[in-house]
């Protein structure tokens, strides 16, 4: 090849036409949302049950119980132990799960279109009728506390729960483990599990979402008789505020201090914003100019140009209520404060400097090319418009995104940044070897400086 050719780089095509699918909504008899996407050629349909009702609404010693709870639906129904439910399933060709998120608990299958009746059958049995069996709840309970334990063995997880602790008040729900701790995982029972399983049923927080080739199938007349009488856990009720307040009001810096680490991870941020923001679209495309491409800011500086670590991220988990935003990277011990001064730099900077025409035109194109690829089967496309109303956010919101996008200004960004970047109190978490780098972070002036001896066996 030519040097000429290997000088020509490609340049990006220009983004597909696409439309997200149309979708139908109607209701069962006791309030239960139905919403249908109908995919001609997609035999294999995907369905998901999703409940408003998720872990911020959880006892505080108790935190965990909706995680585990989940994991456990699918232990022993009425009809069937777990190996028969299992067995059923696969009889059919279809796939159950279950989870629960912050937000939300959710239950699902996949399965071809001429077993949609049977498998959701099987579906309406695990999410209505758990048994919770005693062996089984404590083989998954064993299971947690191992993943407890190895989350605060692991330097990553470790700096992500260390981050969450930092950011968040005391009386936050986002300032925990999403799956319990040490200390409220032993008291998750079958007793907990049941209670907490019984206050999930609340038929008006309740959307079934039905996607794939559903040509010749009464969706209605199969979910009607399995979920249409699904009772209530009480009175209706409004879930309790949940509270998402910053611990930080100035700069801080948290060590945790691990002997003899050759590398450092970093995570700077504080408490970000909720899904429900009027400049959604300006966010997406400030987040993946600063921290979400390859091509980002941070990656470009900390990776492409220093070399001070693999790669460079940054971005909001956007929630029900203001979830954590969060710049990270792992990079080697003696380049821990340099890293972090050029982290700042770039945070700063996006708030004081316009992004450039190239920068946005790359990130724009990123996002609306890539859009299309996330909705090429049933599953995905069921997931996300369970995910509006999970989030209850408009019907169209999903066929504007692309537009939106399209819309997003360099004042727009800009005004993104001003608005949700705060620098002034910025949480900087870091877990690695203090011997070696507190002193020059403490020089470098950074934030209050707050060193915690590490206790692999906390949680």
């Amino acid at each position: 090849m030519s040097g000429e050719h290997l000088a020509t780089r490609p340049t990006p095509g220009t983004p597909r036409s696409y439309e997200f699918p149309a979708f139908s909504k109607s209701w069962l008899a006791n309030g239960i949302e139905v919403r249908v996407v109908d995919l001609p050629g997609r035999p294999l349909v995907s369905l998901v049950v999703a409940v408003r009702r998720g872990a911020t609404e959880e006892p505080v010693d108790l935190a965990g119980v909706s995680s585990l709870a989940a994991r456990a639906l699918s232990e022993g129904t009425e009809r069937h132990d777990a190996i028969g439910l299992v067995e059923a399933a696969e009889r059919l060709g279809a796939e159950l799960h279950a989870s629960a998120g912050w937000d939300s608990t959710t239950g699902g299958v996949e399965v071809l279109a001429d077993r949609l009746a049977p498998a959701v059958e099987l579906l309406a049995e695990m999410m209505l009728t758990p048994t919770f069996p005693a062996s089984e709840v404590e083989r998954l309970r064993d299971q947690r506390m191992n993943e407890v334990l190895q989350a605060y063995a692991d330097p990553r997880r470790r700096a992500e729960i260390a981050f969450d602790e930092t950011i968040y008040t005391p009386d936050s729900p986002y300032r925990r483990l999403l799956g319990g701790s040490r200390a409220t995982v032993p008291g998750l029972d079958p007793d907990a599990l049941r209670a907490r399983h019984a206050a999930w049923m609340d038929p008006g927080r309740t959307t079934i979402v039905v996607g794939g080739d559903l040509a010749g199938i009464d969706v209605l007349g199969i979910l009607g008789p399995l979920f249409g009488g699904a009772p209530s856990g009480g009175p209706a009720r409004a879930p309790a505020p949940v509270i998402a307040a910053s611990a930080v009001d100035r700069p801080l810096v948290r060590v945790i201090h691990r002997p003899g680490s050759v590398q450092t991870e970093v995570r700077v941020g504080h408490v970000g914003l909720a899904r429900r923001i009027p400049d959604f679209h300006a966010v997406s495309v400030m987040s993946a100019i600063l921290g979400g491409l390859f091509g980002s800011r941070l990656n470009m500086r900390l990776r492409e140009e220093k070399g001070y670590t693999y790669g460079a991220h940054a971005g909001f988990d956007l929630r029900a209520h203001p979830g954590p935003f969060g710049a990270r990277a792992a990079v080697d011990t003696d380049n821990t404060v340099p890293a972090v001064a050029d982290l700042l730099g770039e945070l700063r900077r996006m708030r004081e400097t316009d992004v450039t025409p190239v920068e946005l035109r790359a990130a724009k194109d990123f996002l609306v090319g890539v859009f299309p690829l996330r909705f090429e089967t049933p599953g995905p496309v069921v997931g996300a418009l369970a995910g509006l109303a999970v989030n209850e956010l408009p019907d169209d919101e999903l066929a504007r995104y692309r537009p939106g996008i399209e819309a997003v200004t360099i004042d727009d960004v800009r005004a993104a940044a001003d608005e949700h970047l705060h620098v002034d109190r910025l949480a900087i978490v870091l877990v690695g070897d203090a011997d070696r780098i507190a002193a020059d972070i403490e020089a470098a002036g950074f934030g209050d400086l707050d060193i915690v001896a590490e206790d692999p066996a906390a949680g």
